[in-house]
């Protein structure tokens, strides 16, 4: 049978979900019904989260793996908690020594970029201070995924393919990279559209990680594993930073936006780029959507909240500025009144790729879980610890350097990171989980969603299915191929650099569940994924 499994000729936007006892939102459908079985054998949100994270390490590898990181924002019990489960750089690395290796920036692959991966942390954390299960029982999915294969879905086979393309470009014959063409090739060919691959070393991974709460990443074999490929290599990580890492749980962040109140990770994460252009759009009122002033005031907020975010965010212990200002009313009423009628350039801001899975979960008793994990650039650094399937991420590559430079590279250091889970609250109580997946795309897609939802009271599936806009650099940016034509000229003639877009898949892929004031659950999974949303 012949057909296009991405063609979608008639655009049929679908409805928000309703259900009352629990819910999972994913880029994937295997991955969201893992979180559901989960919910009916009595897990919580927590559990549901996890075993939908890991199910989506197997099933969307070209977005994530076990050897990224990961972020949380959790509702439980009547109070919020924060989770940065970023790594840091190996204590033996150093802006010489990475020079002494001819390069002149960080590179993009190989071991020079990988960082210390805080998701296996993340996962066991996280379920041993809020889950009903164990995490043996909440890996059981995944592991039976990664065992006995899986059918490729339509957005991770067109992304399996262009990024093994680059992949073949760039690794081949170099032995640094043969374990992933074993792991993620078929000879050197990508897994195409409705194929079954079988990751028999993953498996291998997930249930050791899960019979040792993770200690077997950190500690035992895979550690060593880690450790011993390194040194073969010349790569900087050693047993040593994994033994001594740990996660940090920490306080979100706010802005209050039309009476809601938006929460983000704090730095190191880039969350705080959502929060700085609301506070400085909160000064306006918007009428429409679609309206020119509407985009020129996000598209200038935007480039702002960019150019200080990337000025003062990296690891909270290196920062030299006090992030809170930026939060103030003082300085959201004084950067609102620079937006003038024309586009002004901002400082610009370097543009990266990103692979990354954005999900969140809820359960009956209303407890929620906003849960993002990443091996930062597709596949991530292109290594994979062999033997155990584990593609490490490439976290690194952020790092800057120039010794000057406020992201340079430093030992232990946690880089400027571009993950964030999104969380709405309203007078203490909680409305429930969000994010778009995608890079620097991120922090703009949380803005255009709350603006959605609470400007123009859109219902959650609408709010993630409307065409979006994305700042590239400079006075760019790039609209989706179905954005109003005559809306780009007129942006066109305020000095924006418009270019449309061939496709949606470089605009993110969000998720989003909403609490009714009854207890009800609506969510929503946008139609530039795979995934659906589950519940019962």
């Amino acid at each position: 049978m012949i057909f296009n499994e991405l063609e979608q000729k008639y655009q049929l936007s679908r409805y928000s979900v309703v259900a009352k006892n629990g819910m999972v939102c994913s880029s994937s459908s295997l991955a969201s019904q893992a979180g559901l079985e989960i919910l009916k054998k009595g897990g919580n949100a927590v559990d549901a989260a996890i075993a939908t994270a890991a199910v989506l390490t197997v099933v969307e590898p070209t977005s994530n793996g076990i050897g990224g990181d990961a972020f949380a924002i959790v509702w439980m019990k009547d109070k919020l908690y924060g989770l940065n489960a970023s790594g840091y750089s190996p204590e033996e690395i150093s802006i010489e020594k990475v020079k002494e290796q001819g390069y002149e920036k960080m590179p993009k692959y190989g071991w020079v970029p990988v960082t210390v991966p805080g998701q296996p942390k993340a996962w066991a954390s996280l379920i041993e201070r809020f889950g009903n299960l164990s995490l043996s029982e909440v890996l059981e999915p995944a592991i039976h995924y990664a065992e006995n294969g899986y059918a490729v879905s339509p957005v991770v086979s067109f992304l399996w393919q262009k990024y093994a393309k680059k992949g073949v470009a760039e690794f081949k014959g170099n032995p640094v990279f043969d374990e992933w063409f074993r792991t993620f090739t078929k000879d050197g060919e990508p897994y195409t559209f409705a194929e079954v691959p079988v990751l028999k070393n993953h498996a291998k991974a997930l249930r050791l990680i899960g019979e040792t709460n993770a200690d077997v990443f950190y500690h035992g074999e895979i550690a060593d594993q880690i450790d011993k490929q390194s040194r073969r290599d010349g790569g900087f990580i050693r047993k040593k930073d994994l033994e001594e890492y740990d996660v940090q749980w920490v306080d979100p962040i706010s802005m209050n936006y039309r009476g809601y109140d938006v929460w983000e990770i704090p730095p190191n994460g880039q969350g705080i780029v959502t929060l700085i252009a609301l506070n400085i759009l909160k000064n306006f009122e918007f009428d429409s959507r679609e309206d020119i002033e509407t985009y020129h005031k996000q598209f200038e907020a935007v480039k702002i909240a960019f150019a200080d975010a990337q000025a003062i965010v990296t690891d909270p212990q290196q920062m030299k500025v006090d992030y809170n200002y930026y939060l103030s009313d003082e300085y959201g009423k004084k950067r609102a009144k620079e937006i003038c009628n024309l586009a002004v350039e901002p400082r610009p801001i370097d543009e990266h790729k990103s692979g990354t899975v954005y999900l969140c979960a809820a359960d009956k008793d209303g407890n929620m879980i906003s849960y993002i994990q990443s091996n930062y650039m597709d596949f991530g650094s292109g290594i994979v610890v062999e033997g155990y399937g584990i593609a490490l991420q490439n976290r690194g590559y952020d790092f800057s350097l120039d010794k000057n430079h406020v992201n340079a590279l430093m030992p232990r250091k946690r880089s400027y990171h571009t993950i964030i889970p999104g969380f709405l609250t309203k007078d203490n109580k909680p409305i429930g989980p969000f994010g778009v997946m995608g890079g620097y795309m991120q922090p703009q897609g949380h803005i255009q969603v709350m603006m959605n939802l609470l400007d123009f009271h859109m219902n959650p599936q609408s709010c993630l299915d409307a065409p979006r806009w994305q700042w590239k650099e400079h006075l760019r940016f790039d609209v989706e191929p179905d954005f109003d034509p005559l809306k780009v000229q007129e942006l066109i003639d305020r000095g924006h650099v418009i270019q449309v877009a061939e496709n949606k898949f470089s605009f993110g892929r969000g998720q989003m569940i909403l609490r009714l004031e009854n207890g009800i659950f609506v969510g929503a999974t946008e139609s530039r994924t795979d995934g659906s949303v589950a519940c019962y």
